[in-house]
């Protein structure tokens, strides 16, 4: 601990903030710099942009000034818009993940406070308890029953005991990363951030997270425009060159053609569309921690969940105090009250429902030691003194607390030996209980000699004083909340430890089914493939174990579901990690916190469901932006291709190109802020390449075809020369390939299903603004010029009957399914 200070009363703020800005905050891999660059370099990297960076400065070597110029602007303006709208949605998802730190118990100024992790310093004591993540590499001053896990380090799968030990022995030190599977602890800070053990392999092994689904399906799509944009491109340049045409304008033309080709907004349109997404959700008491995770929430076709909290309204309350033989007595919850009084170490419902359960005498009696809760035990021990008389009193689990037993309370309050008769009797008052969907906390208490320390072997040789039941009644949303998310496509599958009877009533009091179900030590007996089928047909798992749950977990992944996990515990941890979405529940330990991508704030399914529908929107908007970038746009672009074939000039100048480019997607740019069919939300989605493929190999010559006509037209009856002939068909196109939204953004009628007024408004502006553009003063800048009013009439009429066709082919393709 060289170079630690720290006080017996710990760090006073003023010093804290002073190593703070030493040592800089407390995060194994820091942001800054590095990370903005690796945000938004792409933007500035894309091998387009550069292109046409390098053809506009190329362009004024040449002294074509105003081309140069508006190329340059053109571009700007994309990547501007782009890193506005992402910072954005950036902004929001820093917001909310803010909201949902970590935190650790440091002492400051003489008193134990609740601090962001971030704002740890060396020389800071901590305080640890079950549950809590180690929120920095420490030295242990004092430990009570203190057990690891440390897994994340290396590799030990059991937890492992800590304690405090002389400088240098790894037994007293406990380290970021890692988090307290049972016990308590105080420790003192002794490195922080990248000096962490955890923080050099942070730096050291730093990886991509593994792709999403969603990720790779919008990079199979990103590969087959690249491959096109790449063969167009050549085609023109090639064919440009081999007719003569000026080289630089021939290779700006195939460039901006190219961008054109390019969804460029694409990470733009994602982000936002994911932004908002979050913020609605926010507002649900949904927080996403990451935003690809709003789209893996809306692709779950399976959740699995624990009772409490989530199908139950998770506000315990004592229902009743019992002997041993199941008898009304006041005297297990005297000493259930004491116990819960006392106790340290987690913080749970039961002990909150024991203390809200009337007043008593706890105040008389002083602490002299604890034992606390661990996740083998299940059960916690204190050790009380009163007036000379010492009292050792245990709560936790009916089976664990009975085996400790040799003696029961009889109606009198004296004991008596708890024999064969008696202690199967005394299990069978807790069955009961169980079976009225009752969680039920055994009490067993002894007189308690004079020592200095206590430890689980003491628990022995008990009285059993019977039991305190507690009743969490069903959520009122529960049964609701389970129809609807049936109704939509997400199968509930109860997972629980609790004892079978008390899980299959809550199930049956839900809707999930009463009868049946699957219990842990069948799951045990069953291979992988054998527990996968079975899991699909299941809905009610009791008395699995974390193992267990992971094993359920992995199996119905591996059967081809997308799967989403409710947790709340420091065991719930891996299968949280290795869901395809991790949720934690209100009032989740840190450990599942972090390993969560959705951190609930409020109880209750339909909180998740709401969630879920909040994600298959977002992933709607995103598809409507992908069947426009593969539909008019594509056709449009083909048509330029095909044009340069036959013209003796370019079919649009480059700049005509950039802009038309940029006025369609600005139209775009609300697309995420429009509302979704509400039959879109009503089963989980999927991406799938093909379909979309399908989808621009459809819409796209249907718009080549009006763009054919829109050449006959221009060439034969207005006898248009370049100029006129590149305003026409300039507006031609932005017109249709913009107005197409309003029929692709819906599966039903466009008439009846009514965009949103932002969407409404930027699509109707950009067509507007392309129509005057030939009008305004500047427009001999641009290459355009003034267009008959006979053309207008002709462009109503190919626009109208273009959306007609485009409607009719949608229908046929909706119906073969869009996505899955």
């Amino acid at each position: 601990m060289e170079g630690v200070s720290s006080a017996e009363t710990g760090l006073s703020e003023t010093e804290a903030r002073r190593r703070l800005e030493s040592d800089g905050p407390n995060e194994p891999a820091p942001g800054g710099r590095t990370a903005f660059l690796s945000r938004y370099a792409p933007l500035l990297t894309n091998p387009l942009v550069l292109l046409l960076v390098v053809a506009s400065g190329v362009s004024a070597a040449l002294g074509q000034i105003v081309q140069a110029g508006l190329v340059f602007a053109m571009v700007t303006f994309s990547v501007v818009l782009n890193a506005v709208q992402m910072r954005r949605s950036e902004k929001v998802t820093d917001a909310l993940r803010r909201g949902v730190a970590p935190t650790a118990v440091v002492l400051r100024d003489g008193a134990f406070v609740e601090r962001p992790r971030a704002g740890l310093v060396r020389g800071d004591v901590i305080r640890l308890a079950a549950g809590d993540l180690v929120p920095a590499d420490a030295r242990l001053l004092a430990s009570r029953d203190l057990h690891v896990q440390q897994a994340a380090l290396t590799g030990e799968s059991l937890p492992v005991e800590k304690d405090v030990a002389p400088a240098g022995d790894p037994r007293g030190d406990v380290f970021l990363g890692t988090s307290v599977a049972s016990g308590t602890a105080t420790a003192l800070v002794t490195a922080t951030g990248p000096r962490t053990a955890f923080g050099a392999i942070a730096q050291r092994l730093a990886r991509r997270p593994p792709e999403t689904e969603f990720e790779r399906g919008t990079r199979h799509f990103g590969l087959l425009v690249m491959r096109t944009v790449v063969f167009l491109v050549l085609f023109v340049f090639l064919v440009s060159a081999a007719l003569h045409r000026d080289p630089l304008q021939s290779l700006l033309f195939a460039v901006a053609l190219a961008v054109g080709l390019t969804p460029e907004f694409l990470p733009m349109i994602t982000t936002v569309t994911l932004g908002q997404g979050a913020r609605r959700m926010a507002r649900k008491h949904v927080v996403v921690k990451t935003l690809g995770a709003i789209q893996n929430l809306g692709s779950i076709d399976v959740l699995l969940c624990d009772k409490t909290g989530t199908l139950t309204s998770g506000a315990l309350a004592v229902s009743a105090s019992l002997d041993a033989r199941g008898a009304p007595s006041e005297r297990p919850l005297a000493l259930a009250r004491l116990n819960a009084a006392h106790e340290t170490g987690v913080t749970n419902p039961l002990d909150a429902a024991l203390l809200a359960a009337g007043s008593g005498d706890a105040a008389t009696w002083v602490k002299r030691d604890e034992v606390p809760f661990d996740f083998e035990r299940r059960r916690v021990t204190i050790v009380l003194e009163r007036g000379g008389e010492r009292l050792l009193i245990v709560k936790g689990a009916p089976e664990g607390v009975l085996r400790c037993c040799t003696m029961c309370e009889g109606p009198d309050g004296a004991p008596r030996p708890l024999t064969p008769e008696a202690e199967e009797a005394a299990a069978g008052a807790a069955r009961a209980a169980g079976a009225r969907g009752e969680r039920v906390l055994a009490v067993a208490s002894r007189a308690a000699g004079e020592r200095s320390a206590w430890r689980a072997e003491d628990e022995r040789d008990l009285v059993l004083a019977g039991y305190v039941t507690f009743r969490d009644p069903p959520h009122p949303d529960a049964k609701g909340a389970l129809a609807a998310l049936r109704r939509d496509g997400v199968e509930v599958k109860l997972v629980s430890g609790d004892e079978a009877l008390v899980v299959r009533h809550v199930a049956g009091e839900v809707g999930l089914g009463g009868a049946g179900g699957l219990l842990g030590d069948e799951i045990d007996g069953m291979t992988d493939g054998a527990l996968g089928h079975v899991a699909e047909r299941v809905s009610v798992f009791a008395r699995v174990s974390p193992v267990q749950k992971h094993r359920i977990l992995l199996a119905l992944k591996a059967r081809g579901h997308v799967v989403g996990f409710l947790g709340d515990g420091i065991n719930d941890a891996p299968s949280l990690h290795a869901a395809d979405v991790g949720i934690a529940a209100p009032g989740a330990v840190d450990v599942a916190r972090d390993a969560a991508d959705v951190i609930l704030l409020a109880h209750g399914l339909r909180v998740i469901h709401q969630g879920i529908l909040s994600g298959r929107r977002a992933f709607a908007n995103i598809v409507k932006y992908l069947l426009m970038g593969t539909s008019s746009n594509f056709g449009n672009m083909f048509s330029m291709a095909v044009a340069s074939l036959f013209l003796p000039f370019l079919p649009m100048l480059p700049t005509q190109v950039l802009l038309n480019n940029f006025l369609y997607d600005l139209a775009q740019v609300t697309i995420p802020t429009d509302h979704v069919d509400p039959a879109f939300v009503l089963k989980p989605r999927r991406w799938d390449v093909r379909l979309v493929r399908d989808f621009m190999v459809t819409i796209g010559p249907i718009s080549s075809i009006y763009d054919f006509l829109t050449f006959w037209v221009l060439l034969s009856v207005f006898h248009a020369g370049k100029d006129l002939f590149r305003t026409g068909w300039f507006v031609e196109s932005l017109a249709t390939q913009t107005l197409v939204i309003f029929v692709i953004r819906t599966a039903a009628s466009p008439l009846k299903s009514r965009p949103s007024r932002a969407l409404a408004a930027t699509t109707l502006a950009v067509v507007a603004a392309g129509i005057l553009l030939p009008y305004a003063p500047f427009a001999r800048f641009l290459g355009f010029v003034p267009m008959p009013p006979a053309f207008l009439l002709f462009l109503a009429a190919a626009t109208v009957t273009y959306l007609g066709l485009v409607e009719l082919a949608k229908r046929r393709l909706f119906r073969r399914g869009l996505v899955r």
